[in-house]
């Protein structure tokens, strides 16, 4: 059976060639006799595929000194517990911007452990833009602002770097939840406190969670935190205080060493912007299909569009499934389709995309 064009908003598509290479060192990882599923996390092999691993991502991104890079468990969701643990040191106020539906189950989350100050909010609007910095009310002595930088299920992404130097408050940490599109477009890791985001959509398979903190931030963790979760005792093991998702480090860095191949990050952001161009251009001078998120806040990772006859949307699905399109199905609190075309989507899976759309639409508008 050939490869279909997988949309899954996660876990979602890998680069073919890092599956292919992935099969071949399945049961002799370099000559050791044995696959990576098989080692040990402390043994010498794994040592140096989480170290490389580690060094790749400081590449990619650019992480300054000052960072530490963290290898956990848990997905996002359980970030959205474990970093109020964390951060909230002597503070009793945590300050969410909330722009869909994944900041609005953080700050919902973080509410068991801290009071939550709601500093800005696009739901009055349906949560179709993402509001100015300008327009956020920050509290008085705040641990933290989060942020999630790009809504999964929305298709909302930021067209800014959250940098509260803007407003005058650099002193602030920023969290971003940046688990659809990191390493999809450059950014400045300086301007963040910490960032995280689960591994299945971007960078490898489920059961991994990269953290990148500030050395800063690190010991403050509140004392019934789970020691498994305490930023500093991860760090201070180098992400093996307990056994590690030792599969999802190696698969993630496979990816990170292709990232380097297709030129970096720059370059990776510049077919991601090619891609999402070509798809919402073709949604925009549609009548048949339409995209109900701001233009300047639209994402390149997670594309949602609604049939405008919505009684075609079960015909859509099974004809796009027949035609080697699949996971295209909206989330079930939003409904309509959803596009995810990830770093590993290449530009043809979005032009064959795009050539059903107009096929489709022409032959049931």
């Amino acid at each position: 059976m050939s490869r279909v064009w997988n949309f899954s908003a996660g876990p979602a598509v890998l680069p073919e060639e890092v599956l292919r290479q992935a099969a071949d060192e399945m049961l002799d990882w370099h000559g050791s006799g044995m696959g990576v599923m098989e080692m040990s996390h402390r043994g010498k092999e794994f040592t140096a595929i989480a170290a490389q691993a580690e060094a790749d991502l400081r590449e990619l991104l650019a992480v300054p000194a000052g960072y530490r890079v963290l290898f956990m468990q848990g997905g996002a969701i359980a970030e959205n517990a474990i970093i109020p643990m964390n951060l909230m040191g002597d503070r009793r106020v945590a300050d969410y911007v909330v722009t869909g539906s994944w900041s609005q189950k953080s700050q919902k989350e973080a509410r068991k452990y801290a009071e939550v100050n709601i500093a800005a909010s696009s739901e009055a609007g349906g949560f179709t833009t993402v509001p100015a910095m300008a327009d956020w009310r920050l509290s008085a002595d705040p641990a933290y602002v989060f942020t999630c930088t790009n809504e999964t299920i929305g298709g909302l992404e930021y067209p800014f770097e959250p940098d509260l130097a803007q407003i005058g408050r650099g002193e602030v940490p920023v969290v971003a939840d940046m688990s659809s599109h990191i390493l999809s477009r450059v950014i400045d890791v300086s301007k963040y406190g910490l960032i995280f985001g689960g591994a299945q959509k971007n960078i490898g398979p489920a059961g991994l969670t990269i953290v990148i903190v500030r050395e800063d931030l690190l010991g403050r963790a509140m004392p019934h935190c789970p020691t498994a979760f305490d930023f500093k005792t991860v760090a201070d093991n180098g992400s093996m205080y307990n056994t590690p998702p030792t599969y999802g480090i190696y698969i993630a860095g496979l990816v990170f060493q292709w990232l380097k191949r297709q030129g970096g990050v720059a370059a990776i952001e510049a077919q991601n912007v090619a891609k999402a161009k070509l798809l919402y251009d073709f949604l925009d001078a549609s009548d048949f299909y339409e995209n109900r998120i701001d233009p300047a806040c639209r994402s390149r990772m997670n594309v949602p569009f609604f049939l405008k006859d919505e009684a075609l949307n079960d015909a859509f699905l099974v004809e796009s499934k027949a035609a080697g399109l699949v996971q295209l199905k909206g989330h079930k609190s939003v409904g309509g389709m959803r596009a995810s075309i990830y770093n590993a989507m290449p530009l043809a899976g979005v032009q064959a995309l795009v050539d059903f759309l107009r096929d489709f639409a022409a032959r049931r508008g």
